[in-house]
């Protein structure tokens, strides 16, 4: 019945709250404006996200209130502080831009002290402090680098979220259970204002949230001895679109930092699919690694080396599906 509240409590807020805040957005001119790394030809009102980091943290405030997460509330504590400070800080690039070294030294910073939080409280080897910091950074911009289509982040957010909360059943980790729902529950009450019209869009904001309530929760389940196949198989998909895309243009000679429109998921839509298209195959091949992970994790030796090879099919399928749409479209 309390993880019924929360999951609640965060869809409401994140569903509801833009009738509030987007006027605002409006008045102030927090706009996408169409750029060459833009999949969108007009420009979006962004920053909807801060009403999607509310529904999260309401939902894990909540939680942490009403008792429900008993044990390991000090986890809790810190993946709240850790998603508040990266939604915060993308609320500011929003609102008024930052620098690209405060950007990446504050993203790095939080990861920093978050993982800090978390190696201090579960008594881990401080050696996981700069691989956890680095991680957390790290998938914050793969989902900022990610979220350039209607719907592709709201599903990403839906689909992961869920997987890992049953990720938190299959462990035993009630906060894992929570957290999973409630970020699940909040990004899929996103999904109406953004999914097919294209309304609004998250902003850094939202894709900061993202990425630091996926980053942070899977560090910490790592710290707490949860399956790798659980929390790593539902992030191949955006991690080989980023690091294929970022090594394809660092070959070429090209300014990896610059915008850009050459992920995989920008140039599915070169082929003639739609957004919503678009993100049904990404949040597909998504839905099938996380399946993947939860079925053969701790299964034995060979179930781990045929989910490995089911993985390796599925991304090899995703990052060749451009040229295999395309060729379909000219047929």
């Amino acid at each position: 019945m309390l993880l019924a509240l929360c999951v609640a409590a965060a869809f409401l807020v994140s569903l509801l709250l833009p009738f509030l805040f987007i006027p605002l957005l409006r008045r102030l001119g927090v706009l996408d404006i169409p750029n060459e790394r833009s999949s969108h030809t007009k420009a979006v009102i962004r920053g909807v996200g801060v009403t999607t980091a509310a529904g999260v943290l309401a939902g894990l405030v909540l939680a942490l209130l009403t008792g429900l997460v008993a044990v390991d509330r000090s986890v809790l504590a810190i993946l709240i502080a850790v998603i508040g400070a990266a939604s915060l800080l993308g609320w500011i690039e929003d609102f008024r831009g930052v620098s690209v070294r405060t950007r990446a030294a504050t993203q790095l910073a939080i990861g920093l002290a978050g993982t800090a939080g978390l190696a201090w409280t579960m008594e881990q080897s401080w050696w996981w402090v700069p691989v956890g910091g680095i991680a957390i950074a790290a998938y914050i911009n793969v989902a900022n680098f990610m979220d350039g289509i209607n719907g592709i982040s709201g599903l990403h957010g839906l689909v992961v979220g869920a997987l890992y909360s049953v990720s938190g059943v299959l462990s035993d980790h009630v906060w894992l259970t929570v957290t999973g729902a409630v970020v699940a529950a909040a990004f899929a009450a996103f999904l109406p204002w953004n999914l097919g019209r294209g309304q609004v869009f998250l902003g850094d904001v939202g894709s900061y949230l993202l990425g630091s309530s996926i980053a942070g929760v899977a560090v910490a389940a790592f710290l707490a001895g949860v399956y790798v196949e659980y929390l790593l198989f539902p992030l191949m998909v955006y991690l080989a679109d980023t690091f294929s895309t970022l090594l394809r243009r660092m070959r070429r000679g090209e300014r990896w930092y610059a915008a850009h429109r050459q992920h995989v998921y920008q140039r599915l839509t070169d082929t003639g699919l739609n957004h919503v298209q678009v993100s049904l195959i990404v949040t597909g091949c998504t839905l099938a690694l996380g399946i993947t992970g939860l079925l053969t994790a701790g299964a034995g030796a060979g179930a781990t080396a045929a989910g490995v090879l089911f993985a390796v099919a599925v991304l090899a399928f995703y990052l060749a599906s451009p040229q295999l749409f395309a060729r379909r479209t000219v047929a």
